[in-house]
């Protein structure tokens, strides 16, 4: 996305707020990541030591906005930005909602809330102008994933075929976060 949507993002349901969180600590950026990725294979920064997560999250700009229902965290986003030549790149590092809610129209507000706080980064830290937003996304992520992407105004860039090993079930929320395997 090379510009910024000119209409502003959805209202959330009442019952539904998002917060900003621009320091989220290495355990609570973990188990969000387990909690919402658990079900789509995000495994890769499961086994990453507590450093490493501080570093990743030390970055000037990262910052999380964490949607809640009834008081329970149903998603989140993780932006994060990159300083280029010709502005800051911001990615939306995760982006993502829990099994529970998914089909109740929540996807299409959080990720319109996430593109308007990334689009105005650099007006909450010392950062370039932001001049570009991005996201990866795979066949591994949401059905609808995609398509959300989409039709809030990214485009595809590029496209990868690869295999990926061991991409048979997904761990799942619980183990992901932590839990013990069923057995």
């Amino acid at each position: 996305m090379s510009s910024a949507p000119v209409k502003a993002p959805t209202d959330l349901p009442a019952d539904v707020r998002l917060d900003r969180a621009p320091f989220v600590p290495p355990e609570y950026a973990r188990f969000l990541y387990g909690l919402v990725g658990g079900p789509w294979h995000w495994t890769d920064r499961l086994e990453w030591p507590r450093s490493r997560w501080e570093d990743d999250l030390s970055v000037v700009g990262t910052e999380f906005h964490i949607l809640y229902k009834s008081g329970v965290p149903v998603g989140y986003v993780h932006l994060q930005p990159l300083e280029n030549a010709d502005g800051s790149h911001v990615e939306i590092r995760y982006f993502g909602l829990v099994e529970a809610v998914i089909g109740q129209g929540l996807g299409r507000p959080l990720l319109e809330h996430a593109v308007a706080a990334a689009w105005s980064l650099a007006e909450r830290f010392a950062l370039p102008e932001v001049t570009r937003v991005w996201v990866h996304t795979c066949t591994l992520d949401g059905p609808s994933a995609l398509a959300n992407y989409q039709a809030r105004g990214f485009v595809v860039c590029a496209a990868e075929t690869s295999q990926q090993e061991g991409s048979g079930s997904a761990a799942g929320s619980w183990v992901s976060t932590g839990g013990p395997a069923e057995r």
